[in-house]
């Protein structure tokens, strides 16, 4: 073999006259490639005036005496254009963008890590991203943090009709949705089978009205269904000033009989009779 395997450089044979003419082809075209950064990957035609030691990557349809070179490297060297097939890997810093470019054995692309390579059209990390699911995440845990102040994870969708949601599966089957699902109503909505879904909570932004177990809120509070107070002894009781007006509890009485009492504020009265129950 009088030649190296990846980079082609010639050897030095027993015997050969002139070694330092195959020394010099070699060291010529280490200086060629190696730490490789060309001017530009984007011209078909020699520059008019180039300067020794100036490197081009040859783009589509070279014309002149870049011709054929689609590709290539392009070392002007010795007053003569010189060329460099490349091998898959190799790695170049285009002067003209600041982008790294990498050879995948068919054609230049932006390299990883490079800032034409930052907006990839999917991302999975330890896992499988695809056309719907362009960032996937597989892992125990996923953090987003503050950088020195608060922290907002945004979910935007086009149109009041459509879906900005966050959606809990338990075996990839929908179990609870929560989030803008089909209207701009704030919807907590659960499924046995993911398939069926019944609003769990239901907050209606053009009025404020809020409704449990009902798509349909028609009052500040609409509950569909029985609702179920707390009960308590008198000694039990909270603090009528503390929890406020309006508050209702069941009150258990010493005979055990049970009777709703309500807060003016300052006390706990009998709705029945609006006597006081405790202070």
């Amino acid at each position: 073999m009088d030649f190296s395997a990846k980079l082609t450089l010639p050897y030095l044979l027993p015997n050969q006259a002139q070694k330092h003419v195959t020394m010099n082809e070699s060291l010529r075209r280490l200086d060629a490639i190696v730490q490789l950064s060309v001017i530009s990957a984007d011209l078909s035609s020699p520059p008019d005036d180039p300067s020794d030691g100036d490197r081009y990557l040859v783009a589509e349809a070279g014309t002149g005496d870049w011709a054929g070179m689609d590709g290539q490297i392009a070392s002007f060297q010795d007053g003569a254009w010189a060329f460099y097939p490349p091998q898959a890997g190799w790695v170049a810093w285009d002067e003209e963008t600041s982008e790294l470019i990498a050879f995948d054995g068919s054609g230049w692309i932006a390299a990883a890590g490079s800032a034409a390579a930052g907006d990839p059209e999917t991302l999975g990390i330890n896992a499988a991203a695809d056309d719907v699911n362009r960032l996937a995440v597989r892992s125990a845990a996923t953090l987003f943090s503050h950088e020195g102040a608060g922290h907002q994870l945004k979910i935007n969708k086009a149109s009041e009709t459509d879906t900005a949601s966050v959606l809990f599966q338990s075996n990839w089957s929908g179990r609870a949705e929560i989030g803008l699902t089909g209207s701009d109503d704030f919807l907590l909505k659960t499924s046995p089978d993911g398939e069926t879904f019944a609003p769990t909570l239901l907050a209606r932004p053009s009025d404020g009205h809020v409704g449990i177990g009902t798509w349909s809120p028609t009052a500040t509070l609409h509950v569909a269904g029985a609702v179920r107070l707390g009960r308590a002894t008198a000694g039990e009781l909270p603090d009528a000033a503390l929890i406020g007006l309006g508050a209702l509890i069941f009150l258990i009485q010493e005979d055990a009989s049970i009777s709703l009492v309500y807060s003016d504020g300052q006390h706990w009265r009998s709705i029945r009779s609006g006597e006081i129950q405790s202070s």
